[in-house]
């Protein structure tokens, strides 16, 4: 029992008398898959025709299995004599395999049938993250001060496509999903796959953004083949293929980054070199925090002391270790200065009395000397002379007037 294929012109022969039925799918668009055709019996007559169209696939079903099948377009007479005879098209190896083994638990009786699969591309499938993904960008590399080596910037985006897709196995397709339904439609399982196709492409943009590829987050709508290659290569596809599809295309329209993201790479591209850094002042102000907190003379004049050190970056330090949406580092005039090489520092001003103390002092609690308002060991406070406002003369602790002109002391 199978299909003979009948002679080219047949169909408008004298032949054409002799057949019983003409079974054929005329019209399979975009959006049907499958469709099943059979007579008003549910019989298949000895010597109707069976027209197989280009695009498709023509699987014979008689009471619970697969009898022939052809993925050759033309006009076939079905012989229910004769042993399966075609087995044709591109598909040809797999029917020969599949045939006594694929069978429907629970098939009528009596049934006879015809299903034709669209085994064209099948276009226009949209997807898009329904929420930021995350992503290594390496077109904005940060140092990393614990490894003193640079790492990718962290970033989210979301990403919008189309993809296309076809059936490459039709017995896999049928035995799984579609099963004996008269018509099964995209619609049917788009939704489905548009779930299977981002948790896949997901996986694709950690692949991109590792150290192997090393892909900028702005250049993934032009990493069309990396993308489709590296599916494949990993099969991350895995749950689309056991269905018998195999996706053919996978385009990135547009990626839109969410505004922390956005504003994460404006600043880097601002900020240049200063930016580059963050790393290292968050890495020097996490020591500096440690180390107050083990400070045997006193946590609190450790802390002190930086947020001296705190002011004198001009808040650099407190808005990189602010980390979780705090501003990224601006570059400042003096921790700008303090970066350069000897070679490209500008001359410095003179200090104004405000801001500078060139005299050294010994603190009186731990003996260290320092040139600055606080100990650089313990946070101390410096000791400031007190003198006379008119004629500067010394003062003693707690003097209210100057013994030598009466001024009164504030």
């Amino acid at each position: 029992m199978g299909l003979i294929k009948a002679a080219v012109g047949a169909i408008g022969s004298t032949l054409h008398d002799q057949w019983k039925e003409a079974i054929r799918c005329d019209d399979m668009p975009n959006d049907v898959l499958m469709v099943k055709k059979t007579t008003p019996n549910g019989v298949i007559s000895n010597g109707s025709t069976v027209i197989v169209a280009p695009g498709q696939c023509a699987i014979i079903y008689d009471n619970g299995r697969i009898i022939d099948a052809s993925a050759e377009e033309g006009v076939y007479t079905f012989d229910s004599s004769s042993t399966p005879s075609l087995f044709a098209g591109q598909f040809g190896g797999m029917f020969k395999e599949m045939w006594q083994r694929f069978t429907y638990n629970g098939a009528s009786a009596k049934e006879q049938a015809v299903y034709f699969f669209n085994i064209k591309e099948i276009l226009d499938n949209k997807f898009g993250t329904p929420a930021p993904v995350p992503y290594k960008d390496w077109g904005h590399p940060i140092m990393n001060a614990r490894t003193n080596s640079y790492i990718a910037m962290s970033v989210e985006v979301k990403c919008f496509g189309k993809y296309t897709f076809k059936i490459v196995d039709p017995f896999q397709f049928m035995s799984q999903i579609a099963g004996t339904a008269s018509v099964y439609r995209k619609s049917d399982l788009v939704e489905q796959m548009r779930s299977e196709v981002i948790g896949a492409f997901s996986n694709v943009m950690n692949s991109l953004g590792s150290d192997k590829y090393k892909i900028e987050v702005l250049e993934l709508p032009n990493k069309t083949d990396e993308i489709k290659q590296i599916m494949d290569e990993n099969v991350f596809d895995e749950p689309i293929r056991k269905r018998g599809i195999a996706l053919v295309s996978f385009i990135v329209e547009s990626l839109t980054l969410d505004d922390k993201s956005k504003e994460k790479i404006d600043n880097y591209e601002i900020g240049g070199d200063a930016y580059q850094q963050q790393g290292v002042m968050t890495g020097a102000y996490a020591n500096a925090v440690q180390n107050a907190a083990s400070n045997a003379n006193g946590a609190a004049n450790g802390f002190m002391g930086i947020g001296m050190m705190n002011m004198a970056s001009g808040g650099a330090f407190g808005a990189v270790a602010g980390g979780n949406g705090a501003a990224p580092m601006q570059p400042q005039p003096q921790a700008a200065a303090q970066a350069q090489t000897p070679e490209q520092a500008p001359v410095e001003a003179p200090a104004t009395p405000d801001n500078t103390n060139t005299s050294s002092w010994k603190c009186p609690k731990c003996g260290a000397e320092n040139t600055g308002k606080f100990c650089s060991e313990c946070g101390e406070k410096k000791e400031e002379e007190k003198t006379c406002p008119k004629c500067g003369n010394k003062l003693s602790e707690g003097s209210k007037f100057c013994p030598e002109c009466g001024t009164k002391v504030e």
